[in-house]
């Protein structure tokens, strides 16, 4: 008997659940469906990642291999995009840029999203030391010149690969949003919902994952998608210094570093891949204005 009530509570439950789920996603999606700058953001975004991780695949680039008879020549149907003063195909190495950059800013990311949520979460949900604690690392590392660390740091982490390159940019990057989450933390921990689940005895851990987190949902991913173009720029400067993507390897960077003194000679050296940025940052800003007003339980954007 118990058994069948439970289950009958259960199903009881599900059909109003499912349709409560579901009505906030037809509202968000309804609502950036309405947006022409979110619609043509991802449209773009999409374009872009199809660019950077299909074109390889369908047409074998090779952004190493130079072709000696073609030394700065200009876009043709043999080099779509030019040949640098090696002979190496502009359009092949663009792609490759292109396709590093979008990694590293995806992971970086994702990293100083996930690790501003797991620092603001437990500082607003512990309070005392824990939160003093959290927020003077927080004070610290705002303090520092993200630029000036990272650029020292680089050299003598130059055999070690780009991945710490991505761990370096994340490490700076999430200071800010980790107070947000901190403040909406502390206004949520006194919620009935929290108070109830801590009358229970859930572990507080679990409290945040189940009921803190999925509370800032919403903030957590405008940032993240943010995240991702702030994160392209920062690499690309910090490659068009010299500090990040080494050679033979390249990034959007390195190539807008490789071609600002010879723009004015030979404008595809540099163009193709300062246009692919500033597309790219564009469009990433325009999905995350779109998510944001989206998500926003207050807009009284029409979803018509």
């Amino acid at each position: 008997m118990t058994t069948t009530a439970a289950t009958g509570r259960a199903t009881a439950e599900s059909p109003a659940a499912r349709p409560a789920a579901t009505g906030r996603a037809g509202i968000v999606l309804a609502r950036l469906a309405a947006s022409r700058g979110a619609v043509a953001g991802a449209v773009i975004v999409l374009l872009l990642f199809a660019l950077a991780f299909a074109t390889p695949l369908v047409t074998h680039l090779d952004h190493i291999t130079p072709d000696y008879t073609a030394l700065r020549q200009p876009p043709s149907a043999a080099h779509w995009f030019g040949t640098n003063g090696l002979g190496q195909d502009v359009f092949a190495q663009t792609v490759r840029g292109l396709q590093k950059s979008l990694v590293i800013g995806l992971l970086v990311a994702l990293l100083s999203t996930g690790l501003a949520s797991l620092v603001g979460a437990c500082a607003g949900y512990f309070g005392g030391w824990t939160d003093r604690a959290l927020m003077f690392l927080v004070d610290l590392l705002l303090v520092f010149p993200s630029f000036l660390i990272i650029s020292i740091a680089s050299p003598a982490l130059k055999g070690s690969g780009w991945l710490v390159f991505v761990l370096l940019l994340a490490l700076f990057n999430w200071m800010v949003t980790a107070r947000v989450i901190r403040s909406m933390t502390m206004s949520l921990r006194e919620r009935e919902f929290v108070r109830a689940a801590r009358f229970m005895g859930v572990g507080p851990f679990t409290i945040i994952a189940r009921h803190i987190l999925p509370n800032v949902s919403s903030f957590l991913i405008i940032d993240a998608t943010i995240s991702v173009g702030g994160a392209v720029m920062g690499e690309a400067a910090l490659s068009y210094f010299g500090f990040g993507v080494r050679p033979p390897d390249v990034s959007l960077g390195t190539l807008l570093a490789a071609g600002t003194d010879q723009a004015p000679v030979f404008p595809w050296l540099f163009y193709f891949a300062a246009g692919l940025l500033v597309l790219f940052v564009l469009a990433v800003n325009l999905v995350g204005d779109g998510l944001r007003d989206a998500l926003d339980p207050t807009s009284a954007r029409s979803t018509r």
